[in-house]
């Protein structure tokens, strides 16, 4: 391969394709070094393999502001590369896209691998794989080449879209951090955001797999309810997940680092005490002789029936007819307040996202250019800003990746 180049781009992720894809359209000679013997590893695993691509979200303040860190800084790129040229590009790539709750956009097809396939065809003459970046070269504020295993290679311009620190497997270890770092440029500590959960109640891991909508999660640090979240959660071996869950997850663990958190879930938050009580009363008279174990489908999904019935401390043989006053109460107790002691927030291993990267201060927004390196850009989720679930990260990387490829 030849070694001179208009733009070098680090990291075939989402923003290193699109810097890639749209530096060519400007007709500039690009090099893709990728370190890995393939392309969009961690991409092949965004939603749940089905690829989220985006958020339907298409008011760009109402966008910025869904971000949890650092939204602002995305104003331009989001005017210049917004949600619907997103789904624009790839509608003109033949990919069918739909809408699902929540406003998240998936491929027709639920594979994560077409979206790849299709990036990829658009890259492969460009691309250099099981390439590792070494060292970059600098003199005073400018790059003057890349060192790598391969070779040292020059460009005019170069673009760092290596990721961050989540999902190490699939080569997101956070090493453009020292590249960035060692021309200067200052680190966000990154720490891992969009995790998991884990609880010290045993009983979880009954419930393993068991997903629920549409219910309330309260946090609690030493009595005090600091916040609410409402949607869909999901409850693994050790503890709960879900989209209101690992949203919540990066200040749940600045919380735990302080002093222990409870979560309190409403199973059913829709309905208040006295009218849930009615409902209880109401289904454990339709069961009439039938084992409390066997009179409560009607208000709860099989598996969290036996789990009920325990933390309520009733017996599950126990007619529904005869359950008494107490029982019933510790019954609607548990249905309103079933309470989790949180014991730890989950690592990098699964972390959907990087809280931290390179600091905001150190990027111009409307060219994502290094104010230290004058031939330096980023992209992607090496800069310090991440956003919710939902498809708004990829949608950070896409337009990240457009702004640098044409700046």
């Amino acid at each position: 391969m030849q070694n001179q180049y208009n733009k070098i781009i680090l990291g075939g992720g989402p923003a290193g394709m699109f810097a890639t894809i749209f530096a060519k359209q400007k007709g500039e000679k690009v090099l893709l070094i990728e370190k890995n013997n393939c392309i969009g590893k961690k991409l092949a695993i965004t939603g749940k393999g089905r690829c989220n691509i985006t958020n339907y979200t298409t008011d760009i303040k109402e966008l910025v502001s869904t971000y949890k860190k650092n939204g602002k800084f995305l104003f331009h790129a989001f005017s210049v590369f917004n949600v619907e040229d997103t789904i624009a590009f790839f509608k003109d790539l033949e990919v069918k896209t739909k809408i699902e709750r929540g406003n998240r956009v998936f491929p027709e097809s639920d594979d994560a691998y077409e979206i790849i396939e299709k990036l990829f065809a658009l890259v492969k003459d460009d691309i250099l794989f099981n390439c590792d970046v070494q060292e970059i070269l600098s003199s005073e504020n400018h790059i003057t080449g890349i060192k790598t295993n391969k070779g040292i290679f020059t460009a005019d311009k170069y673009i760092l879209a290596t990721g961050g620190k989540s999902y190490p497997l699939t080569g997101s270890n956070g090493d453009g951090y020292a590249l960035a770092q060692a021309v200067g440029h200052k680190i966000i500590e990154p720490k891992p955001a969009l995790v998991p959960l884990a609880a010290k109640e045993h009983w979880i891991s009954e419930l393993a797999g068991l997903g629920l909508k549409n219910i309330r999660m309260d946090v609690y640090q030493n009595g005090k309810k600091i916040f609410s979240k409402f949607g869909e959660l999901l409850f693994t071996h050790t503890g709960i997940s879900g989209p209101i869950v690992i949203d919540s997850s990066r200040e749940i663990g600045e919380l735990l680092e302080k002093s222990p958190v409870k979560i309190i879930i409403d199973l059913k938050p829709a309905l208040s005490y006295p009218t849930l009580k009615e409902r209880i009363n109401k289904d454990l008279i339709a069961a009439k002789n039938k084992a409390i174990k066997n009179s409560l489908h009607e208000l709860l999904p099989a598996s969290l029936i036996p789990v009920i019935i325990k933390l309520s401390k009733i017996d599950p043989e126990t007619k529904a007819s005869q359950l008494s006053k107490d029982a019933k109460n510790n019954l609607l107790h548990i249905l309103k307040e079933l309470s989790l002691n949180i014991s730890n927030v989950g690592d990098w291993n699964n972390a959907i996202v990087t809280d931290g990267g390179i600091d905001i201060k150190e990027i111009d927004p409307n060219t994502m250019q290094s104010k230290l390196i004058d031939n330096l850009y980023f992209a992607g989720e090496i800069i310090d800003v991440y956003g919710p679930t939902g498809g708004y990260n990829l949608q950070l990387c896409w337009s990240t990746g457009y702004l640098a490829g044409i700046s």
